[in-house]
């Protein structure tokens, strides 16, 4: 590791641990840029929905890298897989859903998409987050809002075998329901390439620097995580903030990319970054945190609370009714943003 051990190293002085926090969140960002920007590279190269996959796969990455140093890390924190699972979907699915539509509203008042590929989505999302989030409060063979072994066995097999038939079919079957309507599957996406032209190099060279970029994000993931559990100590801050920032850190280049699509009139490319985030989110994290748990002997608690229940079961009926036609408004998109906006007031008021 770079740094041994940096809260030692700050000590208890605060405006040396935030200068240090944010040096490393400075290269945390900047190294998931770049990992951002040699996805695209390899999404423009492969076209959709191979491309978007392949960005989504990356930023998922990068969260398992995030969460598995936490929950390495000395201090347990049993709910940090759940802060931030149930942080991405809010992010996601209202945060950034609705910031795209209202964004694509202003601009093109309607946008099209192919309404496929977001049921498809839907219809995975749905069960998956239930099943990881609100079951577990409701089970009698453990803890309020953990899982027993059997439960955790087949729960991450379960979701780790869904997700995996779910890409076999996104990539294979029906590969045309997640491609603009009248695009061919496979074909190049633009947006990738604003200046129409192509970076340098072969694919596999542009793999290599993919994963290079991802790299500096796994070796400083763990000193990030002890100045962060540190600094959420100091300040009394809540627990669920840990979860936040590490969703934020490993979605804010692919909500940029998301913006770029809608920018361009691409909706059905940033559904399918968004919808593709929370889905990956679902199928890669949970079975990864119930893993480390069961190998480390952690705790992983999943159930989120009553209130957080509540606002989930919204969030997923609203953006069943938001994708239930071929039309999207800046409606939609006001109603995404307001739910958004709820869920950061319960992070600090609950």
């Amino acid at each position: 590791m770079l740094l041994a051990d940096p809260v030692r190293l700050v000590g208890a002085h605060p405006v040396i641990t935030a200068l240090l926090f944010a040096w490393l969140l400075a290269v945390i960002l900047w190294s998931a840029f770049g990992v951002v920007h040699e996805a695209e590279e390899v999404a423009g190269r492969l076209g959709e929905p191979l491309g978007t996959l392949v960005l989504t796969l990356s930023i998922v990455i990068i969260e398992v890298a995030l969460i598995g140093a936490v929950m390495l890390s000395a201090k347990a924190v049993p709910t940090l897989g759940r802060d931030t699972m149930f942080a991405v979907l809010m992010i996601v699915l209202n945060g950034v859903v609705g910031l795209c539509l209202l964004v694509g509203g202003l601009r093109f008042h309607q946008q099209s998409y192919n309404l496929q590929g977001a049921t498809a989505y839907l219809a995975v999302i749905i069960p998956l987050s239930v099943i990881a989030l609100v079951l577990p409060n409701f089970t009698t063979s453990s803890a309020t809002g953990m899982l027993s072994l059997p439960q955790a066995l087949f729960f991450s097999a379960f979701t780790f075998a869904l997700y995996i038939g779910f890409l076999w079919l996104q990539t294979g079957r029906h590969r045309g329901f997640f491609v603009a309507v009248g695009q061919q599957a496979g074909e190049d996406v633009a947006i990738l390439s604003p200046h129409g032209e192509r970076a340098p190099g072969s694919n596999t060279s542009r793999v290599l620097l993919l994963l290079a970029n991802i790299l500096p994000i796994v070796i400083l993931s763990k000193d990030l995580a002890k100045l962060l559990d540190h600094g959420i100590a100091v300040l009394g801050a809540p627990t669920a903030l840990g979860g936040i920032l590490i969703a934020l850190i490993v979605f804010t280049p692919e909500g940029i990319s998301a913006l770029r699509a809608v920018a361009a009139n691409q909706l059905t490319r940033a559904i399918n970054l968004c919808l593709g985030a929370a889905t990956s989110t679902l199928g890669l994290t949970v079975p990864a945190v119930l893993f480390i748990g069961l190998a480390t002997g952690q705790p992983v608690i999943l159930g989120v609370s009553p209130a957080n229940m509540v606002l989930l079961g919204v969030t997923l009926m609203l953006n069943t009714l938001t994708f239930s036609g071929t039309r999207t408004t800046m409606l939609e998109g006001a109603v995404h943003l307001s739910l958004f906006s709820v869920f950061l007031v319960l992070v600090f008021s609950p």
